[in-house]
C-alpha cells in the first residue's frame, strides 16, 4: 500500500534481524491503547539523556509536549550534563507538568559527584561526563526503583519528534506476543546535506572492510544488519539492560550493539522504521580544531 507522505518503504530485511518497516503511516492511537494494555503488566520507563543547552533549544520543548499526551509512560528519567544549579531547577520546571512520573538525574550536581568520586576511590572509575555515563546512571535508577519492566531511552535533539516515533520505539518490546526483547530505531536521513555522514562514511565502510579482511565473522554481520547503527533511539527489556556492561563514553550507540549481542540470540532483536523524516540538532564544522571531531 503507497505511503502517504509520498514515499515507499522498500519491505527489505537486512541481514540476521528482523526489520519492522513503516509501510502504512498513522494509526497511532492504536498503538497507543495497545502499549497502554501491555504496560499495565509490563510498565514502561523513557531514559532521556539530555545537556541543558538542548533545553534552550527548539527540539526539547517539542518533545515535552509531545510526551504531554504519552499514554502510557510510568515513569520519565532524564539525566542531566553540563547545568549549573540555576539552569537545572528551570529545566526541572520545565518538565514539572508532564503526567507520568519524572525523575531527574543531575550529573553535575554535588550528590552525583561525591558519589562518582566515591566509586572512584574504591577501584571502579566511571570515566567522564559523557552519554554513556548519564545513561548508565539513569538505567540503574530505573533498575534499582523496580518500577518498570521496559526501558527506552531517545535523545533530546530530535527537532522533528513525535510521539509516533516513542510508540513504535516500544512496541516491538512491549507486545508479549512478538517475543523481541531488544529494538532499535532507524530512518532514513535524506535531505540537501550530507547528513548521518559517521555512518555513510565511516562507519559502515569500515564493518564491510573489517568483513572483506577477515571473512564472514558473525559479529561483523550483526553490526552491518542495522540500517542505521549509530541511532540514538533504543528500547529493552529491564533484565537485558541488568545485564548489560553500558560504555561510560561517547560510544554507547555501538558499544550496546555490542553487548545486545553478547546477551542476547539474534531472533530476539529487532529494527524498527520510526518517522518518514528524521532531523536533529548538528554540530558545525570545525577544520581548525581537530579535538571537536567534525573536519
Amino acid at each position: 500500500m503507497p505511503r502517504k507522505e509520498g514515499g515507499m518503504a522498500d519491505f527489505h530485511q537486512t541481514g540476521v534481524i528482523a526489520t519492522l518497516h513503516r509501510l502504512v503511516p498513522g494509526g497511532l492511537e492504536r498503538l497507543e491503547r495497545e502499549l497502554a494494555t501491555y504496560a499495565e503488566q509490563r510498565p514502561i520507563a523513557l531514559v532521556l539523556p539530555a545537556l541543558y543547552s538542548e533545553f534552550e533549544g527548539p527540539a526539547m520543548p517539542r518533545i515535552i509536549e509531545e510526551l504531554r499526551q504519552v499514554p502510557y509512560l510510568r515513569q520519565i528519567v532524564v539525566t542531566i550534563s553540563q547545568a549549573t544549579p540555576e539552569q537545572y531547577a528551570r529545566a526541572r520546571r520545565m518538565m514539572a507538568g508532564l503526567p507520568q512520573e519524572v525523575t531527574f538525574i543531575w550529573n553535575d550536581g554535588p550528590r552525583l559527584r561525591r558519589l562518582y568520586e566515591k566509586l572512584r576511590e574504591n577501584g571502579l572509575p566511571v570515566g567522564a561526563d559523557g552519554k554513556g555515563r548519564s545513561c548508565w546512571m539513569a538505567y540503574g535508577y530505573v533498575l534499582a526503583s523496580g518500577k518498570s519492566d521496559i526501558i527506552a531511552l531517545h535523545d533530546c535533539d530530535i527537532l522533528t519528534y513525535t510521539r509516533e516515533m516513542l510508540a513504535r520505539l516500544c512496541y516491538p518490546v512491549a507486545n508479549p506476543n512478538i517475543d523481541f526483547e531488544f529494538c532499535k530505531g532507524y530512518y532514513a536521513r535524506v535531505t540537501d546535506r550530507l547528513h548521518g555522514r559517521v555512518t555513510r562514511l565511516f562507519v559502515t565502510p569500515l564493518v564491510r572492510s573489517l568483513r572483506k579482511i577477515l571473512g564472514p565473522l558473525p559479529f561483523l554481520e550483526f553490526l552491518d544488519s542495522f540500517r542505521y547503527p549509530l541511532a540514538g533511539e533504543f528500547a529493552m527489556v529491564a533484565d537485558l539492560a541488568r545485564i548489560n556492561r553500558i560504555p561510560g563514553d561517547w560510544g554507547l550507540e555501538v558499544g550496546v550493539l555490542a553487548e545486545i549481542y553478547r546477551n542476547r540470540a539474534v531472533r530476539r532483536i529487532c529494527q524498527v522504521e520510526l518517522c518518514e523524516t528524521y532531523e536533529h540538532k548538528h554540530q558545525a564544522l570545525s577544520p581548525e580544531d581537530p579535538t571537536r571531531g567534525l573536519m
